[in-house]
């Protein structure tokens, strides 16, 4: 019986084969895989009623001349097949086989919370809140104590040893606050159990008193407001952290501007700047010529004032931006009401916002708490509490913002809205496929696949310029992945032209008038005095080992209550507004929406 020519279809090529009906089908897949390399066990051979068997006898096919064969598979070795083994390029290292240190600084592990030493809830929340500050652990990393205390290595002079890795270093001595929380977040990021903050304690009670106030039960320590003990870290950081030691910058040179060393760097990152306009209420004050007074201060927090009339942040910062004064006119002699209204000139990078929950109720003799619900964004735009020179600098870079996110939310749109027709499409085609039986159904398969790489080559430009659009060219992911990364980059180019020359010089401002909430302190109960603090930090996305860049969020939070540290959904940050007892927001941290340009640095 001689040889019968027929064809076979292979990934969009046709072979010319010759048949040998005497043969098996094992011959025929050997004859194969000379001609395409696929191994004989690797081959599928569509053939009627299934597929072709290495016992099959190949003259029960009844096969004629010029017959096609459909054949699917792929070389082994061949980048993307799925039995492609390669060496590790770093030794794979199991959680198990890590040391405490290591295992904490996995990307993504939960990090270390903080031991309650007694009414001291106040201090940890506001500690892991400033924790998510990278830039302030950094300065952190880099300062050096002018008194020597608070230095985590090398014996102490009490001859007991190093004690700082049990959080007592410096114990019994006079501390230095700053040092302090330099040595706790050290120890904070190789640990994930609950540290003992003690050496921070000691230093925080020897640098303010009023932290170490016995409670009037006379048993242990007195509850403190978490607002106070933020605002006097804050302070404390700003007279420390500056100077040629910290935070000193070089131009191009290599010579340190003496300017930028003095900067504290709470002034860079975390202060902002008011332009204020002080007058008198009464219209006989004018009439006697005294005019407005004109002047410039700085604010380390927003103050979100909190009425009956506010339910929400803005209508608070907004309250918090105009307030009575009563002073002496000397055009009038006598005192009087003045109104001082503050417009924002500069931002920075972390923006504090506090609620005004707590005042002093004199029948009670004690800070009683507001509860009235008020309401926050997860983003806050600022470009109503600014000058109008400042407005002119950051709208239009908000604005390109909000654009650049509207074309890649339609170039997801647009991704979602194919794959639902691509799927409708082939289960049309699946449907089609099955009913004209097995024999057909890889044939058209293949047939299928070469008509759509014949229509995307149509689909290229022709000589005159122009792009035939066929209906069977889809997009990718990866050409969707492409689109969006041009997209950005595009968009990264033109903030760069549209961001102020002023703010682009202003490392540590928000160029954008947008910020982001990462961090909240919260408050229950119904006094300052007593009650329960916990703070919440937006879990960032994992970052990518060779490029450094982090992905995207997924919009879960850490909650930090104490030694206890839990994930819990973006929902549960809805229900920090408050309206009782329970927990609501009392410090807001908010960072500045990063632009484009600033991912890449």
């Amino acid at each position: 019986m001689g040889s019968v020519p027929v064809i076979v279809k292979h990934q969009g090529k046709r072979h010319n084969v010759d048949l040998d009906p005497s043969g098996t089908g094992e011959i025929f897949k050997f004859q194969l895989y000379s001609l395409t390399g696929v191994e004989p066990e690797r081959q599928k051979i569509l053939v009627k009623g299934g597929q072709l068997k290495n016992d099959t006898d190949l003259s029960t096919l009844n096969v004629k001349p010029g017959h096609t064969f459909m054949m699917m598979g792929t070389p082994s070795g061949v980048e993307g097949s799925a039995d492609v083994l390669e060496r590790p390029k770093e030794q794979v290292r199991f959680l198990e086989d890590m040391t405490e240190a290591e295992a904490a600084r996995i990307d993504g592990a939960t990090p270390a919370g903080l031991q309650n030493l007694g009414n001291t809830c106040y201090m940890n929340s506001t500690l892991q809140t400033l924790r998510l500050v990278p830039e302030l652990q950094d300065e952190l990393s880099r300062y050096k104590s002018s008194t020597g205390s608070g230095n985590s290595a090398g014996p102490s002079s009490s001859g007991l040893g190093d004690l700082s890795s049990f959080g007592l270093g410096g114990f019994g001595s006079s501390i230095d606050l700053t040092a302090a929380l330099r040595d706790l977040y050290k120890q904070m990021a190789e640990t994930q159990e609950g540290f003992p903050p003690l050496m921070f304690l000691n230093a925080l009670r020897g640098t303010y008193p009023q932290f170490a106030q016995k409670a009037q039960s006379g048993h242990g320590y007195a509850q403190q407001d978490a607002e106070e003990a933020w605002s006097q870290i804050i302070s404390q950081l700003r007279q420390k952290l500056k100077g040629p030691d910290n935070g000193e910058r070089s131009d191009s040179t290599g010579e340190a501007s003496r300017a930028d060393a003095e900067i504290s760097f709470i002034d860079k990152y975390l202060a902002g700047k008011f332009e204020t306009l002080l007058e008198c209420d009464e219209p006989a004050a004018k009439e006697a010529g005294e005019e407005p007074v004109k002047g410039e201060d700085s604010f380390l927090k927003l103050d979100c004032h909190i009425t009956a009339q506010i339910n929400h942040l803005r209508d608070g910062i907004h309250a918090g931006l105009e307030e009575k004064i009563e002073k002496n006119s000397s055009v009038l002699d006598r005192n009087c009401t003045y109104t001082k209204k503050s417009r924002v000139t500069r931002f920075p990078k972390y923006l504090t916002v506090h609620f005004v929950r707590f005042f002093w109720k004199r029948e009670v003799q004690k800070k009683a708490k507001i509860m009235r619900k008020v309401t926050f964004p997860h983003e806050l735009d600022v470009a109503e509490f600014c000058t109008e020179e400042l407005k002119s600098m950051l709208i239009p870079v908000r604005d390109k913002i909000r654009e650049v996110r509207k074309d890649e939310e339609d170039v997801q749109r647009a991704r979602k809205r194919q794959k639902r027709a691509q799927k409708a499409e082939e289960s049309d085609k699946a449907r089609e496929l099955k009913a004209k039986g097995p024999s057909e159904e890889g044939e058209l398969a293949e047939e299928k696949k070469a008509d759509m790489n014949e229509a995307g080559k149509a689909g290229r430009k022709k000589s005159g310029g122009d792009v035939e659009m066929t209906d069977a060219n889809h997009k990718t992911d990866e050409e969707f992945d492409a689109e969006r990364a041009a997209s950005v980059l595009a968009a990264k180019r033109e903030l760069l032209k549209l961001v102020d020359p002023k703010l682009a010089a202003d490392e540590g401002a928000n160029r954008s008038g947008l910020f982001e909430l990462r961090g909240i302190v919260t408050h229950r109960g119904a006094s300052a005095d007593s009650g329960h603090y916990t703070s919440y930090v937006k879990k960032e996305g994992v970052k990518d080992p060779k490029t450094g860049r982090r992905g995207e969020e997924d919009g879960s939070w850490w909650w930090f209550n104490d030694d206890k540290v839990t994930e819990v959904p973006a929902e549960k940050i809805e229900t920090l507004s408050g309206g009782g007892e329970s927990d609501s927001a009392l410090i807001l941290l908010y960072r500045a929406v990063p632009l484009p340009a600033d991912v890449d640095a």
